[in-house]
């Protein structure tokens, strides 16, 4: 499964990137025939200030044929901000192909 990471106003980090690849291939490995990429927006809503749910993850999953779905959260722990986002888009496909099996 392809999985591109882009950091925005935050400090790139392999231990970040080496724990989204893991928690992502983990959570969706049985949706990897169905997904052309899936794209990890990394942010800092309050840039570098401390803050109550300052950390945001953004995952878009994008589909083959389909429109790209996407989710977010926001912690102020960017590890729990990740876990979240991914469950959301676990989620999220589980719906999407779920639906789509029964036609």
């Amino acid at each position: 499964m392809h999985i591109e990471i882009s950091y925005g106003n935050i400090k790139h980090s392999q231990a970040v990137d080496d724990h989204i690849n893991e928690h992502l291939n983990d959570r969706l490995s049985r949706f990897v025939d169905k997904l052309t990429r899936i794209e990890v927006h990394l942010g800092d809503v309050n840039a570098g200030k401390a803050g109550p749910d300052d950390k945001r993850c953004m995952i878009e999953a994008r589909p083959a044929r389909h429109d790209p779905l996407v989710v977010e959260s926001h912690h102020s722990d960017l590890y729990r901000a990740i876990n979240d986002a991914t469950h959301k888009i676990e989620r999220v496909l589980d719906k999407k192909f779920e639906k789509g099996s029964h036609h």
